[in-house]
């Protein structure tokens, strides 16, 4: 089954509500879809995580090399995307791009075998997925610390097992605002930090060591994503699990950080690192060195799903009778790109998501709500949808 068309989009919405972390802050949500066309008029999306319009372009690069292969082969279309690419995108933009085309021919190849991805993967070896809300972003609200607490009230009544929170605005106000959250979500609720590599091992150890009583589930990019050396020495100095890698691209970006011995946890983010191609081989290399993976996913129900999907097929790490179920991020900030523009068929159910069972990635895209995000988005163009 031949590939006929690719086709980009760029959705941007502003948001009501604007929060910030310890690197900036976000006014918007700008994201990346792709639509891959087949000859018999099957479509799949996929989706880059990253600059949007850069991902646009880096699609659109690889568009014409992609066009007229078989769907089915994705192997071969990965390979190819990434020799074109090899000598000026080691890492970055041009992966995302790759990414978004990769995950688009796995909902493609999916539909036109009747299969879930998951099946196509090699099949459901975890059936229950957990959960663990993404969110307790800052503002600059006078009520923040109340705003706060009524956000861990909610995930609780949601019944999320886990919840994870920005840190990285400074020791002092990171040690505040833990021990705030923690009392919140209370003793059934795990909680872990994310300070997005803001800080240096030494502060790192020192937030550490002030917050480890507290059963903190792990400490995310406590340090820059190249400080291999910090990385390693934190998880030696500390029993917070450290986790990181959304920063890391292909296999080669996370053979260094387990080789280093730098993280506990890998957090491949599937529509920048590779693809569910690349990220299959990635929990390979994250099996052979015993780590844990836990993707990254900051985007729509396309990601998402390609998320649990992937997780659904983890070896278990070590294999035992009785174990924890597997885990995903799910972002619960603002985002009217994820939950107007996607449609989905996942349920948060008691803390827990069901593997789902429809072809492909089991996601649509409304075209509505296309048109009124997509600011690249042309009349003439309809005529893909067909």
């Amino acid at each position: 089954m031949k590939i006929k068309n690719i086709v980009p989009y760029v959705l941007s919405q502003d948001l009501e509500q604007p929060f910030y972390f310890s690197q900036w802050d976000y006014k918007s949500r700008k994201i990346c879809l792709v639509k891959i066309i087949l000859e018999d008029g099957t479509y799949g999306w996929g989706e880059g995580y990253g600059p949007a319009d850069m991902i646009e372009t880096g699609i659109n690069f690889l568009k014409p090399f992609v066009i007229g292969q078989n769907v089915l082969e994705n192997e071969k279309i990965w390979q190819m995307m990434y020799l074109r690419t090899l000598d000026f995108g080691r890492s970055g933009i041009f992966n995302a791009a790759i990414s978004a085309i990769d995950v688009a021919l796995w909902d493609c190849k999916g539909k036109v075998l009747n299969q879930p991805v998951s099946v196509l993967l090699g099949g459901v070896k975890n059936e229950v997925i957990h959960p663990y809300a993404t969110g307790f972003y800052f503002t600059d609200s006078p009520t923040l610390d109340e705003d706060l607490r009524a956000e861990a009230k909610y995930y609780r009544e949601q019944g999320f097992k886990a919840a994870k929170m920005k840190v990285g605005l400074g020791i002092e106000k990171d040690v505040y605002y833990v021990n705030l959250l923690k009392e919140a979500l209370g003793e059934d609720v795990k909680l872990m930090i994310d300070s997005n590599h803001a800080y240096n091992y030494r502060e790192a150890l020192e937030l550490c060591k002030r917050i480890e009583h507290l059963n903190i589930g792990w400490f995310e990019e406590p340090v820059h994503p190249e400080d291999f050396k910090g990385y390693a020495k934190l998880r030696e100095n500390t029993n917070i699990p450290i986790a990181g890698g959304e920063c890391e691209y292909l296999k080669f970006g996370f053979q260094r950080l387990f080789e280093n011995d730098s993280v506990d946890i890998a957090q491949p983010d599937i529509c920048a690192t590779g693809g569910l191609t690349e990220a299959k081989r990635i929990a390979t290399l994250a099996a052979a060195h015993h780590k844990d993976i836990v993707p990254h996913s900051w985007g729509t129900w396309i990601a998402i799903s390609a998320a649990i999907h992937f997780v659904s097929n983890l070896d278990q790490n070590p294999g035992r009778m009785f174990r924890n179920a597997p885990m995903i991020e799910l972002d619960r900030t603002e985002n009217p790109l994820r939950d107007d523009v996607v449609t989905h068929q996942i349920k948060v159910e008691n803390g827990e998501i069901k593997v789902p069972q429809l072809p492909g990635l089991g996601i649509d895209v409304n075209q509505n709500y296309l048109e009124k995000y997509a600011i690249n988005y042309r009349k003439e163009t309809a005529e893909v949808w067909s």
